[in-house]
């Protein structure tokens, strides 16, 4: 949300991002000793300075071109850290992450971890809901909007665009570190790098709202309800009319991307009758109750 929804760049390679942070916070804390609460920050700043270098391009590209750019995220990212420095990654075998712990209590249960990642959750979501107040705040969203009068006005368009894609890639290094944290493992063909990942993460941010702080908290709680629950129960009302829709595919093919299906008919109905998002529709509904009972 911060480098898409208030500065306009588009990204497509958080998951990655997120992979940096993961093999960043385990290396730290298997070969240096780095302690649980020392790795996190220091993993996502590594992940930021990462950020900025697939960053550099947005100086003469954006959009599309920028999107490309940032898709190389996917392929280097991974390369790099199977290949050149299988020494400290394992390359294509899991790597070990010591069990966390935070000032000499363990939090290797699932349960007691929960607790950790919320309340780094609810600090960084406050830490990214204010950025939007201060100067650099304003400066974000001046870029998004119209970056040529942006840089008429005196604002540095090229450092601001790298600044929103060091706190980005910040942001994802620490969720990689804590999910390498509190699985005590990363896996050779971890999801975190996959890019079907990436482009989950920006249907989120779009289902919610890019641009509204609440939006990437609407469009996390739509997709995992939509995913765990309406589609399971969807699963088998599907399968008896689909097959008779499509008879060019054999049955055994529809059932195998039921799932897929009904994920993408659903982003493409959302799309089409909200495109703004969740968060949108929530800053109307609360500008309608205050005005109530005047249309005006």
């Amino acid at each position: 949300n911060i480098l898409v929804g208030y500065t306009g760049q588009i990204s497509l390679g958080h998951a990655a991002f997120m992979t940096v942070g993961a093999y960043s916070g385990a290396i730290l804390a298997r070969e240096l000793g780095f302690a649980f609460w020392v790795a996190v920050p220091c993993a996502a700043l590594i992940t930021g300075f990462v950020g900025l270098l697939f960053g550099l391009p947005s100086l003469r590209v954006k959009g599309f071109y920028l999107a490309m750019a940032t898709l190389a995220a996917q392929f280097i990212i991974p390369w790099v850290l199977r290949y050149p420095l299988e020494d400290l990654t394992n390359g294509a075998r899991p790597l070990e992450v010591p069990r966390p712990e935070f000032f000499g209590i363990s939090f290797g249960s699932a349960a007691a971890f929960y607790y950790v990642a919320v309340i780094l959750a609810v600090f960084m979501f406050l830490a990214a809901r204010n950025l939007i107040r201060t100067r650099t705040g304003r400066a974000f969203i001046s870029v998004r909007d119209n970056d040529l009068a942006a840089e008429l006005l005196g604002i540095n368009v090229f450092n601001y665009k790298l600044q929103a894609f060091f706190l980005s890639a910040l942001y994802a290094g620490v969720v990689g570190a804590l999910r390498a944290f509190e699985a005590e493992t990363i896996p050779p063909e971890t999801s975190l790098v996959q890019l079907a990942s990436s482009i989950e993460m920006l249907a989120m941010l779009i289902i919610g709202g890019a641009g509204f702080s609440l939006g990437p908290l609407f469009g996390v709680t739509f997709l995992n309800i939509l995913q765990e629950q309406v589609i399971p129960n969807l699963n088998s009302w599907a399968l008896d009319w689909l097959p008779g829709l499509m008879p060019f595919v054999e049955p055994a093919n529809v059932q195998a991307s039921m799932t897929r299906i009904l994920f993408g008919g659903a982003l493409m109905l959302f799309l089409i009758v909200e495109p703004r998002g969740f968060a949108y529709r929530w800053e109307i509904l609360k500008i309608s109750w205050k005005i109530r009972p005047y249309s005006y």
